[in-house]
């Protein structure tokens, strides 16, 4: 119902209806607020960051301590989804991460894992290759971390239930609708759509690759991903059981460390296996971004396939692109623009926010309403880039 008393036509409008946003309409009407929900598309498209089938969940989360307490909050309530829509979204099988003593994989997994008292294990390369011995090529020097909380999500559930179970709570959803502008003032934001415009006290900017276009100030760079899945050999057993989910430095074409990522199959699926998030990289246009494979494109990615599982066809079987959008610190931006909380943003997903979604989506709501967050989430402040200065060190090389 609107509020014609102040003459608004919704409390909040959540602009984008991806991962984050799906959530946050949904923590929003869930707390009884007005709101309406905006998307380009339709909830679960394939356009944007926030597609491919499944997504990596990890709690031991190697980017930054902090996300440990976020991770687990959005397991809840990705748990709370699966129980109004009846599907398995999160499927917990454990996971690995792989690489030299010192290395980022390792170093950082053990620093979240020591800062919250995550149940890891700290394996060597013998006993990696025992527990594990779909992974080849290990060096002797290598050695894994093993997350039991970690596992996969399927985003595109994810985001219909999400978005279903803001409707069931009174939320207004609007699909097929692109937003041109937000202009907030004094009294609250007009939002404006090629078909009209609605006036709101503020706004959750959620719109992933999209969110420069209405709010410029946050730095974020569109980046187009080439997800990648691959078949087993005849005979060759290659499900998720015996490859779960991993994280593993492998070399790269001229010998450099460089990183895969991705878990085995799925009932139904293939193995799913992707490189690190390393170019294109520059401000392209999120609906410009090319959407072919470049002849070439996935070579270092067979090779490395080829040496690293020998029971999978080394040629992808499968592929597709989405878009992300990377900071320059490579974490998410999630919080209010200013003290008077008009704008709020939710994005800049850096190769890694899906898993977080529901979390993300849930501070997005408390950054609106002026709750306390669930967790310290200052690292996440949109308004950290504003002394910054200098290049953009490029993305996060993994983490999907």
């Amino acid at each position: 119902m609107t509020d014609a008393r102040r003459g608004l036509d919704a409390e909040v409008a959540v602009i984008g209806l991806g991962a984050i946003g799906s959530s946050a309409a949904w923590q929003l009407a869930a707390r009884g607020v007005d709101v309406v929900g905006i998307e380009q598309h339709e909830p679960g498209h394939a356009h944007g960051g926030s597609t491919g089938r499944t997504r990596l969940f990890r709690v031991a989360c190697l980017e930054h301590p902090g996300l440990a307490p976020i991770a687990r909050r959005a397991r809840e309530l990705w748990r709370e989804l699966e129980a109004s829509s009846g599907q398995e979204l999160l499927l917990e099988t454990g996971g690995i991460m792989i690489g030299q003593p010192g290395s980022r994989i390792v170093e950082g997994t053990l620093a979240a894992a020591r800062e919250h008292g995550l149940p890891v294990e700290r394996l060597d390369a013998a006993e990696v290759a025992r527990r594990l011995p779909a992974h080849a090529a290990l060096d002797p020097g290598d050695v894994g971390v093993w997350d039991p909380e970690a596992g996969v999500l399927r985003p595109e559930a994810a985001i219909v239930a999400a978005a279903e179970a803001a409707r069931a709570a009174g939320a207004r959803i609007r699909t097929g609708e692109r937003v041109l502008a937000i202009e907030p003032d004094d009294a609250g934001v007009t939002v404006r759509l090629a078909s009209d415009e609605l006036r709101v006290a503020r706004v959750v900017v959620a719109a992933g690759p999209w969110i420069g276009r209405l709010v410029p100030e946050v730095p974020l760079v569109p980046h187009r991903v080439v997800q990648t899945w691959f078949a087993p050999k005849e005979g060759r057993d290659a499900g998720i059981d015996r490859l779960p989910v991993f994280i593993r430095s492998v070399p790269g074409l001229g010998g450099e460390p460089r990183w895969i990522w991705g878990h085995g199959a799925l009932p139904g699926d293939l193995v799913k296996v992707g490189g690190e998030f390393d170019g294109p990289f520059s401000a392209d246009d999120p609906d410009a971004i090319d959407r072919s494979l470049a002849p070439g494109e996935t070579d270092e990615l067979r090779d490395q396939v080829a040496a690293t599982f020998p029971d999978l066809e080394p040629e992808p079987a499968a592929w597709t692109t989405c878009i992300m959008a990377h900071t320059p610190d490579g974490q998410f931006v999630v919080g209010a623009m200013d003290d008077d909380r008009r704008v709020v943003v939710a994005g800049g997903c850096s190769g890694h926010s899906c898993k977080h979604a529901a979390a993300l989506g849930e501070l997005a709501a408390q950054a609106a309403l002026g709750e306390a967050p669930t967790t310290d989430v200052a690292f996440l402040d949109p308004r950290r880039f504003a002394a910054a200065s200098g290049p953009h060190p490029g993305p996060d090389p993994g983490g999907l």
